[in-house]
């Protein structure tokens, strides 16, 4: 048997403990666990599936990557990140507004210098990939030589990207700003770039409508339209007193999500972060365009925004997955995501879902590949999807291995992984089947 780094060939037999979610844990479905289990996995794709005593009897002869001890789960996928703000994590202590004016709007600015740029680049792709984040949406930047390094390093590391400029024409440092024709502008030479280009698409990108004119949506309105198969992510209802400032300036609109819909930037394509504290009518409103919501209970905890309403998404047919948010979340790592979602859930007593082991598992892998339209290709590990993974491998006598080698069953061991699992547990992590250097 190889080691872990096994090269390409007529295939490559991986066995492990592999745990997914293909049906919704919120649709009755749960845990799929093969222990001992083998795929087998040729250009980068999962062919066959079964366990790995009778997959190896069929296949005597490839390659064997041994990732027995430990899980084996599909490579995480973060539906709300923002690229500029790595070295803005840890500003505590301040609601949202304030907290953009003191730490990551100053750090958003310092991006105007590419060479800063691109040194920030390599820190937030390897922060992605050593957490077990293999798919991001990721909020670039406001200066669009800042958001081709980051396309550059995404696609020289091999993780998947959706990302683009961000814009915004009023509220913020002037030194952010842009104009309806410029964002456009910037934004079709980038998507023309990158758009559709191997792992990489471009996504439409207001920071939110507080920050932009209805001339500045519009643009982005056009630009959304006029790249096909584009995507739109934005913010919303994140914070009480952002809200009260967007209806104040948006007075003709029925509400904060109207901000976008007027625009035509509600629809499948769509994420927007955050929605802690939506209306009925909006909720309505994202079910009826297939919209997706990405939940950030770290980043909602830290800047005391709220308790995400779970329950009230799902029973209107909304789209949720996980993001990390990053800047004023807690990290990188969806394992801290699932876990304060879960706490979060709990603090809502009644009206929060309890989540148990699969939910967490699904938020962070399968909703978030269906959410960014990616449930084709990765997610979980059926025959057909490319080799997204992450080994989860802790070091030998830490908490986290103790607590897995003592788990009763899968279930318990994938509850004590979102319990205690840390980036520094990823033992491996894999694309499309290619081995990624965590940096």
């Amino acid at each position: 048997m190889t080691d872990p780094v096994a090269g390409p060939g007529p295939g490559t037999l991986f066995r492990g403990t592999f745990v997914d979610t293909p049906v919704s844990p919120f649709a009755g479905g749960g845990l799929r666990v093969e222990t001992d289990g083998g795929l087998l996995v040729r250009a980068g794709r999962i062919v066959e599936r079964d366990g790995f005593a009778p997959l190896r009897a069929r296949h005597p002869d490839l390659d064997v990557v041994d990732l027995s001890g430990g899980l084996v789960l599909p490579g995480f996928v973060d539906t709300h990140v923002h690229y500029p703000q790595v070295r803005a994590i840890g500003g505590l202590g301040m609601p949202l507004l304030d907290w953009l004016e003191q730490c990551a709007l100053p750090e958003e600015a310092r991006l105007a210098d590419p060479a800063y740029a691109a040194t920030l680049a390599g820190e937030f792709v390897s922060g992605l990939v050593a957490a077990g984040t293999t798919t991001a949406l990721v909020f670039g930047a406001h200066f669009a030589p800042a958001v081709e390094v980051l396309f550059t390093e995404a696609a020289r590391v091999g993780i998947r990207v959706t990302s683009g400029l961000v814009v915004s024409d009023r509220i913020l440092r002037e030194d952010l700003y842009t104009s309806p024709e410029r964002a456009y502008a910037e934004g079709r030479a980038l998507a023309e770039r990158w758009h559709d280009v191997d792992r990489s698409r471009y996504a439409v990108i207001p920071r939110f409508s507080l920050s932009c004119t209805d001339d500045l949506l519009d643009s982005c309105g056009a630009l959304l339209k006029d790249v096909p198969g584009s995507w739109f992510t934005s913010h919303v209802n994140e914070n009480l007193a952002e809200i009260g400032a967007v209806v104040g300036l948006f007075e003709h609109r029925e509400h904060y999500l109207g901000t976008y819909d007027h625009h035509g930037l509600v629809g499948r394509r769509s994420v927007f972060a955050h929605n802690v504290h939506a209306t009925d009518d909006e909720l309505a409103m994202l079910a009826a365009a297939d919209a997706s919501v990405a939940h950030c209970p770290t980043s909602n905890a830290a800047l005391g925004s709220g308790l995400f309403p779970l329950r009230g998404h799902l029973e209107h047919g909304v789209r949720v997955a996980l993001g990390s948010d990053v800047g004023a979340g807690a990290g990188f790592s969806l394992f801290k995501e699932g876990l304060q979602a879960y706490f979060a859930q709990q603090l809502l007593g009644p009206a929060g879902l309890p989540l148990g082991a699969a939910h967490l598992l699904h938020l962070a892998t399968t909703a978030g590949a269906q959410a960014l339209d990616l449930g084709g290709t990765v997610g979980d590990f059926s025959v057909g999807k490319d080799f997204d993974a992450l080994w989860l491998r802790p070091a030998e006598r830490s908490t986290l291995d103790v607590s897995l080698r003592h788990a009763p069953d899968t279930e318990t061991a994938v509850a004590r992984a979102f319990a205690l699992a840390t980036p520094a547990d990823v033992a491996a992590v894999w694309v499309g089947g290619d081995r990624i250097d965590r940096g």
